[in-house]
């Protein structure tokens, strides 16, 4: 984000009920930026709408986006109508950038989901409307692309009812011109719709249900009564309960707009100043203290408690850090302190963090601009400056009271991209931006292998992981390469042997002086090196017995014929001897080392690759589709369960980590981005002799 020179007025701050937080979401593809900048220009806050096709938009500013022509972060626009402040969040439509996605609907009070009235619903938007019903986030449906030659609004609202469930009423009728062309955009929230036009009874039948479905959700006894009793009802009637029943989250309006011609757009203001909750009727999320105590509840009050969340941090050039911030609770001034508050996310390299810290200049965003405002009250969205430790999902609150908001629900990066810097002078750089990327992007993981040595960067999928790569490019300069992931193959032995290995070196003076006779033979998958003894007599005295221990795991880590590590043996001490004088812990841990390469001499080696245990959930309709791909993986099927309420599945597999260096894309385009997948380590399985190569 930047500042211009001669930017356009920020919209005042606003009482909670005068503020409309609103997420766009829906598939890539939709019209959701196009739209985004219709309501820009209907508002005031742009002179004239950029054209996504050729990269002028207000909130696709980055390089890669206008490149793409596709939204891959979130993008936020603040503007004022109808005495209302409205904050509208741009979300990108693809799969893999559903932390960008969340982020949004963190801070929104109500997502409006866009649909194209060519391409109809598809399964990610199916998905994403049922995540939100769980939640209990109030929605409504905008069909876009309404003017298109091959659009078919009738099925599109058939599909959208269909495919999302109950609650679902169209609220305009599209009247077009004998040539096609969309004349105009009738309500049905007016009297007489469909008077004069062709299929005016399903104009009135259509109004019927919706006024029914207004009343019966808002439960408004007194309009019921006049509406039974046969009074004509107007617009002005039924928008207080269109309002209460959005809010409820269970009635959910389908407006028509075309963005470009600027049809339909007014509407849709309406809607969301009449008929979309404030922050005070969506209420505020739990809070507790940063040791996990009990806090108050909150209320959307600029009086109370401050509590904020950074939803989106971003690196600036020319401004620095900068954090996308919703206030619950309170009220954010420029130059406050605040305590910073970092939890929950330390396994993806985000370490728990509490300090203070003073904030700089709060702003209202217009994509990369920033417009500067005196204060940020609770319920609304700024932009604030300065925060050098704050990362994405942090709690912002008071140094005198710190709370912790709980962090959002995101999906665990499953697809490993190796890193390094293109040549030795980009190495600090890389660690530097890096760092920033992990801050920015709490989708993202950044491991250090110790068993290959690769610098790992963990991503949702492959089009997040091009965009991240570009990050590092043009907005960090540095040059960095990818090269292939390496699965750390390992060894063991491959049947039971006995040894004795000495390690006995007399060269005048103090000596060293080890014997150990050991038993091997292969462990379970999984258990590791397991060292036992079964000394008797004394032979090797108790105080070495650990000794041989850890000279044995030590080769076994650094392998025994080459870089190959040695798991899963079970090894017994069963004798030795040792002198008086010249054994020493150092010379035992040399026999234990000598001794497992002696087994593994004896005894042969047998090449084991990694597996992992997966949970894969997907739509129901995808299971044997999914079951299938695994097959072809070398993957043992283990079970699965179903949740016949949301159609849903879980199938859980026993699968070799190689198998899944490629399948976050392979899932994707098996369930049309709605499927997703956890692992964890299982162990060690015998390899197939394809993978029988040298190390």
């Amino acid at each position: 984000m930047v500042r211009g020179a001669a930017l356009p007025s920020a919209p005042s701050p606003r009482p909670a009920e005068q503020v409309r937080n609103v997420a766009l979401v829906g598939h890539s593809g939709a019209g959701k930026t196009t739209l985004a900048e219709a309501l820009l220009v209907a508002t005031g806050a742009l002179p004239r709408a950029g054209r996504v096709e050729d990269g002028t938009t207000c909130l696709d500013t980055e390089d890669v986006e206008i490149r793409q022509r596709r939204s891959v972060s979130l993008g936020v626009a603040t503007v004022e109508h109808a005495g209302h402040r409205i904050t509208l969040l741009d979300t990108p439509g693809a799969p893999d950038f559903v932390g960008e996605l969340r982020a949004g609907l963190r801070a929104a009070d109500a997502a409006l989901f866009v649909v194209s009235a060519v391409n109809g619903v598809d399964d990610s938007t199916v998905a994403l409307w049922q995540e939100c019903a769980a939640v209990g986030m109030p929605r409504a449906v905008v069909l876009t692309q309404v003017d298109r030659p091959q659009a078919d609004v009738e099925e599109a609202v058939r599909l959208c009812q269909v495919r999302l469930g109950e609650g679902v009423f169209p609220v305009h009728l599209v009247d077009r011109a004998p040539d096609g062309s969309v004349r105009e955009l009738v309500s049905l929230l007016d009297p007489g719709a469909g008077t004069g036009r062709p299929g005016a009874d399903d104009a009135d039948r259509l109004r019927a249900e919706l006024i029914e479905g207004i009343i019966g959700e808002s439960e408004d006894e007194v309009l019921m009564e006049r509406y039974l009793a046969g009074d004509q009802l107007v617009q002005a009637d039924l928008i207080a309960d269109l309002e209460t029943a959005v809010a409820r989250g269970h009635f959910h309006p389908v407006l028509c707009a075309a963005p470009p011609a600027g049809l339909g757009i007014d509407a849709l203001l309406e809607l969301v100043v009449a008929g979309f909750p404030c922050p005070r009727e969506h209420g505020c999320p739990p809070v507790t203290r940063p040791d996990g105590a009990p806090a108050p509840a909150l209320s959307c009050d600029p009086d109370g408690p401050l509590v904020a969340e950074v939803v989106k941090t971003t690196t600036d050039p020319y401004v620095g850090r900068v954090s996308l911030v919703r206030v619950f609770s309170g009220t954010l001034r420029p130059d406050a302190a605040v305590h910073v508050s970092g939890h929950g996310l330390a396994e993806r390299g985000h370490p728990d963090h509490d300090v203070d810290e003073r904030i700089g200049a709060v702003s209202s965003p217009l994509g990369s601009l920033l417009r500067l405002v005196p204060a940020c009250p609770a319920g609304d969205v700024c932009a604030i400056a300065r925060l050098t430790s704050a990362e994405t999902g942090d709690t912002l609150s008071s140094p005198d009271d710190p709370l912790l908001v709980p962090p959002w629900d995101l999906p665990t990066p499953q697809l490993p991209v190796a890193v390094e810097a293109a040549s030795h002078g980009d190495e600090d750089r890389l660690a530097t931006a890096l760092g920033r990327l992990v801050a920015e992007d709490p989708t993202v993981r950044l491991e250090r292998r110790s068993d290959t040595g690769q610098l790992l960067l963990w991503c949702v999928g492959e089009a997040h992981a091009e965009v991240l790569l570009e990050r590092l490019r043009s907005r960090h300069g540095v040059s960095v390469a990818t090269v292939p992931v390496r699965v750390p193959l390992v060894e063991t032995l491959a049947g039971p042997a006995r040894v004795t290995a000495r390690h006995v070196k007399q060269s005048g003076g103090h000596g060293q002086y080890a014997v150990v006779v050991v038993e091997g033979e292969p462990g379970p998958p999984g258990s590791g090196i397991v060292f036992e003894q079964r000394i008797v007599g004394g032979t090797v005295p108790a105080q070495f017995h650990g000794s041989v221990e850890k000279g044995i795991r030590a080769q076994a880590e650094r392998g025994v014929g080459g870089d190959r590590a040695v798991v899963d043996v079970r090894v017994t001490l069963v004798d030795g001897k040792a002198h008086s004088v010249d054994s020493s812990d150092a010379a035992f841990q040399s026999a234990g080392a000598l001794a497992l390469r002696e087994l593994a001499a004896a005894a042969g080696t047998r090449l084991l690759e990694p597996w992992c245990e997966v949970a894969v959930q997907v739509p129901g309709e995808y299971v044997g589709a999914v079951m299938s791909d695994l097959s072809s993986r070398r993957a043992r099927v283990t079970g699965s369960d179903t949740d016949p309420a949301r159609n849903r599945a879980t199938v859980r597999a026993e699968v070799p980590e190689m198998e899944l260096l490629g399948y976050p894309g392979a899932l994707r385009s098996i369930t049309h981005g709605t499927g997703s997948f956890d692992r964890r380590p299982l162990g060690h399985e015998p390899a197939p002799a394809s993978l029988s190569v040298p190390a």
